[in-house]
């Protein structure tokens, strides 16, 4: 491990605020939190909002709330600075056209002043020539007198890196080893826009160097841009960091393609709107490409703190696999409290247009439909008959009432005598029912469920009945049988009265 700079351990993430919070962001902004925390340094999250055509104030919030969400606030962003920021780099124009300027005067920038239209044509020759590349470096030639003379001239220009034209450079990365690069291959990359804005590539080197960043921990997409990088540490004299580029996630094709919203859904928001857990999230992604030393599956970020160690990330491509998501956000909210768990799924159940009198009633409901779901927004979709009384019947629930109508009829006797309407006493009366007729449960349970339900698909039926209570019990048996004799298709079942259709949960 490369020595850090003076200050300690200093990362950071700085993305670009265009558009919904990325799952990468997300990704990349937990090996840095918690390579941090692990060495007590700081982690730092910058906006890097110079695309102005594409900033959103919105998304940038986004930002900042997704990774409070995730537990991963960072120590100092545009919302709580120290003496190193401002931490948008839109409030930093001054600096980079500083440090542009030093460039040029030490030779290793350039001014070059070609139009869109000059550039276009450069581009279209370059392509007929079979010549990489964008640019073929002409404004190198310029002499400084004529350079300043065009710039003093009010002549729009970019300031360009000079690349040197031959042998190489090379960085460490902690996870690659040395990366080699020929200078050749090597661009004049745009440092500063004709606008006054900078590139990544000027802004992200002078703001980890003012800020003390000591390791760059970023996707390895931009592995290819860090020769320019290294370049620009190199002309300034300052020391270079550490590179550490994690693998890219993948999307779940055969392909093992890029992640990207064309495939698979990247937003962090989606997620968390869908009702998925931000501890479950953290754990997922934490298991994407490294492992716990000890194989355990399921880890909070603290653990995960404990026993970092980056050289246990995997180059291979890590897949962002939903059911593999979905099953880690069971698991989370099977270990919830119901109680915990009542502050977290009322929000999906009071958006479904659920309402209820008693938090106890609530509380039962949740309880028994956690062993069951995925998801928070599960429980508002798995849960619509204990809060609505006007269930319909789906078509596998309506064969089963019309196969088990005089089941349902003698069990509507039967539980309007019975004592105590508690799981216990449902179940001694349906257990004497099926004794005393020599039936099975197979026979007599799934009627029951679908008259209650309107589904074969729900918890322990005598369970569901207890919370139900005998009033809307015995109410539905009574409608599902009316149903049935009817003889209405499945789609428009009987309706009740008006009064019966709004009765009031209790």
């Amino acid at each position: 491990m490369t020595a850090a700079t003076e200050g300690g351990i200093v990362t950071r993430i700085a993305p670009s605020p265009t558009g919904d919070p990325h799952v990468g962001t997300a990704y990349v902004g937990l090996f840095n939190y918690v390579f941090a925390k692990k060495h007590g340094g700081r982690f730092i999250l910058r906006i890097e909002d110079t695309d102005r055509e594409r900033y959103s104030a919105a998304s940038e919030k986004r930002i900042l709330e997704m990774m409070d969400w995730l537990g991963l606030t960072p120590d100092v962003s545009p919302t709580n600075e120290d003496d190193k920021g401002p931490y948008r780099q839109s409030e930093r124009l001054a600096r980079y056209q500083e440090y542009a300027n030093k460039l040029l005067e030490s030779g290793h920038a350039y001014r070059a002043f070609e139009t869109p239209e000059e550039l276009e044509a450069i581009r279209e020759d370059m392509r007929r020539k079979g010549i990489q590349g964008n640019y073929d470096g002409r404004a190198r030639n310029l002499s400084s007198a004529e350079s300043d003379k065009r710039a003093v001239a009010g002549e729009p220009f970019v300031i360009r890196l000079k690349a040197p034209l031959t042998g190489e450079t090379s960085f460490k990365d902690e996870l690659r080893g040395l990366v080699r690069f020929n200078n050749a291959e090597i661009r004049d990359m745009v440092l500063l826009k004709s606008d006054g804005y900078p590139t990544y590539h000027l802004a992200n080197v002078v703001d980890d160097h003012l800020m003390g960043v000591s390791h760059v921990i970023r996707a390895e997409e931009w592995i290819t841009s860090t020769p320019v990088h290294v370049l620009l540490y190199e002309a300034f004299g300052w020391q270079v960091p550490q590179f550490i580029h994690m693998p890219l996630l993948r999307n779940p094709d055969k392909n093992r393609s890029k992640i990207s919203k064309r495939k698979l859904d990247t937003s962090v928001d989606s997620y968390r709107e869908q009702g998925f857990l931000p501890e479950a999230m953290v754990n997922f992604l934490g298991n994407l490409g490294w492992s716990m030393p000890d194989g355990r599956e399921y880890f909070d970020v603290a653990a995960m703190t404990e026993h970092f160690d980056i050289t246990r990330v995997s180059l291979g491509a890590p897949v962002f696999d939903l059911k593999k998501l979905r099953h880690v956000n069971a698991h989370y909210i099977q270990q919830l409290d119901v109680e915990d768990l009542a502050e977290r799924a009322r929000p999906f159940l009071e958006a479904a247009g659920y309402r209820w009198d008693d938090e106890d009633y609530l509380l039962d409901v949740l309880y028994i439909l956690q062993p069951r779901v995925e998801t928070l927004q599960d429980f508002a979709g798995q849960s619509g008959y204990f809060f609505h009384e006007d269930v319909s019947f789906d078509d596998k629930a309506s064969k089963k009432l019309a196969a088990g109508q005089g089941y349902l009829g003698d069990l509507e006797r039967e539980l309007a005598l019975l004592d105590s309407f508690d799981p216990d006493g449902i179940e001694e009366v349906i257990d004497d029912y099926l004794h005393e007729r020599s039936l099975s449960k197979g026979k007599v349970l799934p009627p029951l469920r679908a008259a209650l339900t309107g589904t074969m698909s729900s918890p322990d039926i005598i369970e569901v009945a207890s919370i139900l209570g005998r009033q809307r019990v015995l109410a539905r048996i009574g409608r599902a049988l009316q149903y049935v004799t009817s003889g209405l298709p499945d789609d428009n079942p009987v309706k009740e009265d008006e009064e019966t259709a709004q009765e009031s949960v209790r």
